[in-house]
């Protein structure tokens, strides 16, 4: 079962929110103290290859929205915007929205090995992080998913922004 929207291509130009936790929410990242996160040396991997994910995919015409890595998970605004991998991307209401309902060009999800969409790019994020924590802590893992939203319009852009920003301040561990 996929928790993917249906006639939706995540390599389509569209802003997207992200989660993604650790295995069984160990807390890898570091700590939230006096309400702000104090990032580990772990946490610090993960905040560097988040960065080095928008100098790697130049082609796809990323943007980073806001992000914040927690103790246990990792939350993240990014944008895939027009690029030359996506040229089948139509709107078919209103342009000016951040992105669409519906069925362009007939799409239908695609299951399987799949490239320059939002799935790759987390899978690559996931990746490095995991190595490269790996070296020092052989555990480390994270859950085998992750959870997205499609952020639709400008208001609901502000209100998962403000989400994120404030995340340490109301962190009460899980």
């Amino acid at each position: 079962m996929s928790y993917r929207l249906r006639n939706w291509d995540y390599g389509w130009p569209a802003q997207y929110f992200i989660t993604i936790c650790t295995l069984n929410r160990i807390c890898w990242f570091g700590e939230i103290i006096d309400g702000e996160m104090k990032l580990s040396e772990n946490g610090k991997i993960v905040q560097a290859e988040w960065l080095r994910t928008f100098e790697l995919r130049k082609d796809m015409n990323l943007s980073k929205g806001e992000y914040v890595v927690m103790p246990n998970h990792f939350h993240a605004i990014i944008s895939i915007g027009h690029n030359e991998h996506n040229t089948s991307w139509k709107p078919i209401h209103d342009p000016g929205r951040i992105a669409m309902h519906g069925n362009p060009a007939g799409y239908k999800n695609q299951f399987g090995p799949q490239s320059k969409n939002l799935a790759s790019i987390i899978r690559g994020f996931k990746s490095a992080v995991t190595i490269n924590i790996r070296s020092t802590h052989p555990t480390f893992a994270w859950q085998p998913r992750f959870h997205d939203h499609i952020i639709r319009n400008e208001y609901a852009y502000r209100v998962i922004s403000s989400y994120i920003i404030s995340d340490p301040s109301r962190y009460k561990g899980y």
